[in-house]
């Protein structure tokens, strides 16, 4: 699956079904990330319901905390 991950062409093999499997396979923590796909956010409770498919564009924020 060829995808569009923070503006850079990514090939995932075996290709996520959805935006939740995307995120363990691109090794980032799923509780601290913020996920925009093809341009409308995905909350965590829709993760695992959107699908994500062959040339989707993917927008993946890690929130980071501090004072």
């Amino acid at each position: 699956m060829h995808l569009l991950v923070n503006g850079e062409p990514t090939m995932l093999e075996p290709a996520p079904a959805n935006v939740a499997e995307l995120l363990v396979q691109l090794r980032l923590p799923h509780e601290r990330v913020a996920v925009e796909l093809n341009g409308e956010i995905v909350t965590r409770a829709e993760r695992a319901a959107r699908a994500v498919h062959d040339g989707d564009t993917v927008e993946v924020v890690t929130l980071v905390g501090g004072g």
